[in-house]
C-alpha cells in the first residue's frame, strides 16, 4: 500500500505543484484545473494511439495545458473577467474540446508503449511508477527552482504578493499572471498525461474533483513542511500529494468503495483546512493566558486587575 501510494503520489505531484503556483504564489483560485488535467490526458493518449512516442505525446500534453492556462490568463487580465469565472469558462470549453480530441468519452491504451516501458525491464510495475515519478519530479523541481531564482520568477512572486506595488516598480503584472497560469496548467496537464498512462486510458470525467485533490495536497504538505524557502515549499507539495494518496488508499483498505473517493477527498480537504485554524486558536488562547498571568503578577494581584482578567478570560 505504501509503495503504491508513493508511486501514485509522485504522478499526482505535478498537479499539486501547478495548483500551488496559482493558489499560493499568485493567490488565484483557478478552476481551469478540472479542464486542463483531462486535456493533457486526451492529447497524450490520442497522439500515442496515432503512433506518436510516449515522450513526445507527454510533452504535447504539457504544452496543451499551457495553452489552456494562456486562455484563462487572457480572459482574466485582458478581458477583465474575474479569475474564478475565467477558469470556469475555460474548463467548460475544454470539455467539448476533449470530446473532439478523443472522439468519444473514453479512449483506452492497448498496445502502445507508455513511459514506464522505457525503464529497465527488471522492475515491477510499482517500482517503475516510482522511478518515473522521481525522474519527472526531479525535472520539474529543478526547472522551477531555477526559474524562481531568476528575475522572471522573482517578478512572478512579487506580483502575487502585491500586484499594485509590483506594477509601480515596473513589473508587467498582467504578463506575470498569464505566465503563472501557463506554467501552472502545463504541470497540471502533465500530471493528467502521466495518470492516463498509469491507468491505461483517458476519460472525459477524469478531471472532476482534481481541484480538490490539488488543494488538499497543497494544504497537507504545508502542515508537515512550513517554510518560506521556495525549494522547501515545492518539496512540501510532493510530500502532500504522497500523503494524500496514502490517506485515500488507507480509506479504501478499510472497505470504502471507489465511488466514495470524491466525498473522501472533500472530507480530507475540510480536515486539513480546519486543523491549522484550530491550532492557531489554541496557540492564541495560550499566549493570551500567559500574558494575563504576567499582568496579574506585575500588579500584585490587585482586585481590579483580577476582575478584569476574569472577564477577559470568560469572553475568550
Amino acid at each position: 500500500m505504501l509503495i503504491s501510494s508513493l508511486g501514485q503520489g509522485l504522478l499526482w505531484a505535478p498537479l499539486a505543484i501547478g495548483v500551488f503556483i496559482t493558489f499560493r504564489i499568485l493567490d488565484i483560485p483557478d478552476l481551469t484545473t478540472e479542464g486542463s488535467f483531462p486535456f493533457g490526458a486526451a492529447v497524450t493518449v490520442s497522439l500515442m494511439i496515432k503512433g506518436q512516442s510516449a515522450i513526445i505525446a507527454t510533452l504535447a500534453g504539457f504544452f496543451a495545458g499551457c495553452i489552456a492556462g494562456l486562455v484563462t490568463g487572457i480572459l482574466d487580465t485582458k478581458l477583465r473577467i474575474p479569475s474564478l469565472l475565467a477558469g470556469i469558462l475555460t474548463m467548460t470549453g475544454l470539455y467539448s474540446i476533449n470530446i473532439h480530441i478523443m472522439g468519444k468519452s473514453n479512449v483506452p491504451l492497448l498496445s502502445q508503449k507508455i513511459l514506464t516501458e522505457y525503464l529497465p525491464a527488471g522492475l515491477d510495475v510499482d517500482l517503475q511508477t516510482i522511478v518515473l515519478g522521481l525522474i519527472v519530479i526531479f525535472i520539474v523541481i529543478t526547472l522551477l527552482f531555477g526559474l524562481f531564482k531568476t528575475r522572471l520568477g522573482l517578478s512572478l512572486m512579487a506580483t502575487g504578493n502585491n500586484k499594485n506595488m509590483s506594477a509601480a516598480n515596473g513589473i508587467n503584472t498582467d504578463g506575470m499572471i498569464i505566465f503563472g497560469y501557463v506554467i501552472s496548467n502545463g504541470f497540471i496537464a502533465l500530471s493528467g498525461a502521466l495518470i492516463a498512462q498509469s491507468n491505461g486510458y483517458a476519460d472525459i470525467g477524469m478531471g472532476i474533483g482534481t481541484i480538490v485533490i490539488g488543494l488538499a495536497s497543497v494544504l497537507v504538505g504545508e502542515i508537515f513542511l512550513r517554510s518560506h524557502n521556495i525549494l522547501t515549499r515545492l518539496l512540501a507539495m510532493i510530500l502532500g500529494a504522497i500523503i494524500y494518496r496514502l490517506l485515500l488508499t488507507f480509506a479504501m483498505g478499510l472497505g470504502f468503495p471507489a465511488d466514495d473517493l470524491k466525498i473522501l477527498s472533500a472530507i480530507i480537504l475540510v480536515i486539513v483546512i480546519c486543523v491549522p485554524i484550530i491550532q492557531n486558536r489554541i496557540r492564541t488562547k495560550r499566549e493570551l493566558k500567559k500574558y494575563l498571568i504576567q499582568v496579574e503578577d506585575q500588579t500584585d494581584g490587585s482586585l481590579t486587575t483580577k476582575t478584569s482578567t476574569k472577564s477577559i478570560l470568560s469572553r475568550d
